[in-house]
């Protein structure tokens, strides 16, 4: 696949850096914004802007199959989607960080007033960093959280901690609820697929699938958090502290937030309704302690920069709060923050990247998202029509995934051994990522 990328940033890199080994990468922008990774790598480099037809054709536009505009500037990537919509057949992928971009423009497919000159994918990543941290907060010690079958199924990540009743315990003595089951676990940053003779070790990530109510009881009976949600502080008033700061209004929280820049407090407090926003510096270990951080349910830093975030956090840890989100740009940073003590690092570039290769690098392997960093892959399979009813044990199914949830209409059934497979039933498969083509064949 041939794909086009407009910016050497951060993001741009991210997928030039995981794209090139598979495909034949192009980058487009100036020559000073210039990543020396790239001279490193089999990556092609133009000089210019994507807005240039030159530029574009010097990429080789009309042979591209994918073409993603992530630079810093919303205008530019919406207008040089638009110039490669009309020199070639390649799917546009558009970063944007305003909404209006969206209402204004209708670029979306499939809106009232789309035409051919509609954009694939439009990606506006804080919003997709909110979205990842609301449902994190919203679930007690989880670490991920994702929803299938419009919230009726869920995948739900723990760590496993000193005090946790499922300390060296093998899963085959583990009785978790009815309607629930252990699909990966991550050790010393390797997932692989338990059996009922693993044990659980030490800070093992534990991923769970299973029905939304069974897994709000694994909570409740194995994950408890001590306190409820009640006090969650925010450190970062940009987009993400702002949108996740409406969100938490919206179920009834009670939300501190720092923010360092005077104007940008005063837009905050027209915006917001209950939040109590502090014109301070998240990093001030007296102003911390004097605001009784320690009294909070979680701490979440958003800030823009990565050091000024751990650092909030790393004060937050030693006032002993217990639950600590911290958002990390490079995506190398997200490793290392877990080491030092950070519950959860979370990368809008990561999350941006996922819905690229899923929506569309890799859409025709009908992968619905992926987890520990890529690592594991969640894909959906029909069944196809008249499939003979078959167990699930019976199925000779790959030992390298697990169907993890069946959807039968509007029914969501968690499946065991003896569960019956039927034609058009919809199977959500876990698997590791190198083996989700072999599984989206198995029905062929």
């Amino acid at each position: 696949m041939r794909i086009v990328i407009y910016g050497a940033n951060d993001m741009g890199c991210l997928l030039a850096v995981n794209l090139f080994e598979d495909h034949d990468v192009t980058v487009i922008d100036k020559e000073e914004n210039r990543l020396e990774d790239f001279d490193k790598l089999d990556i092609s480099f133009v000089y210019g802007s994507g807005i240039s037809p030159v530029s574009l054709e010097a990429a080789q536009i009309k042979d591209a199959d994918v073409f993603v505009a992530c630079t810093n500037n919303d205008e530019g990537n919406i207008i040089s989607c638009y110039s490669v919509k009309r020199m070639s057949q390649a799917k546009t992928v558009c970063f944007v960080s305003k909404e209006d971009c969206l209402e204004s423009l209708n670029i979306l497919k499939g809106s009232a007033y789309h035409n051919e000159m509609y954009l694939d994918l439009v990606i506006l990543p804080d919003e997709l960093l909110t979205g990842e941290i609301f449902r994190i907060i919203t679930v007690p010690k989880a670490i991920e959280v994702e929803n299938f079958a419009d919230g009726k199924a869920r995948l739900t990540e723990y760590r496993i901690e000193e005090e946790s009743k499922l300390l060296n315990k093998k899963l085959k003595d583990c009785h978790f609820t009815e309607q629930t089951i252990i699909v990966g676990i991550t050790r010393d940053e390797k997932l692989f697929i338990p059996n009922g003779d693993t044990e659980l070790l030490l800070n093992d990530k534990v991923i769970f699938m299973g029905q939304s109510k069974s897994l709000n009881l694994l909570a409740s009976e194995f994950f408890k958090d001590k306190r409820k949600l009640k006090n969650v502080t925010i450190i970062g008033g940009g987009n993400v502290g702002q949108r996740l700061a409406q969100a938490l209004e919206s179920i009834g929280v009670k939300i501190k937030l720092f923010e360092k820049n005077k104007k940008r407090c005063e837009q905050l407090s027209e915006i917001l309704q209950s939040t109590l926003i502090l014109n301070a510096d998240g990093t001030n270990y007296d102003l911390l302690k004097n605001e009784d951080i320690e009294q909070s349910d979680v701490v979440v830093a958003v800030t823009n920069n990565d050091e000024k975030n751990l650092l909030c956090s790393l004060l937050a840890k030693q006032f002993g709060v217990e639950k600590i989100i911290t958002r990390v740009s490079k995506e190398a940073n997200s490793y290392l923050f877990e080491k030092v003590g950070i519950d959860v690092a979370i990368s809008q570039n990561e999350a941006a990247y996922n819905e690229i290769i899923n929506s569309v690098i890799e859409s025709d392997k009908g992968i619905i998202t992926t987890v520990e960093r890529g690592q594991g892959a969640i894909t959906e399979l029909r069944v196809p029509k008249s499939f003979k009813d078959t167990k699930v044990f019976e199925l000779n199914f790959p030992k390298c995934a697990v169907i993890s949830i069946i959807q039968r209409g509007a029914k969501v059934i968690i499946p065991k051994g003896d569960t019956l497979v039927r034609e058009n039933d919809k199977l959500i498969v876990f698997t590791t990522q190198e083996n989700a083509q072999k599984v989206k064949g198995f029905f062929n």
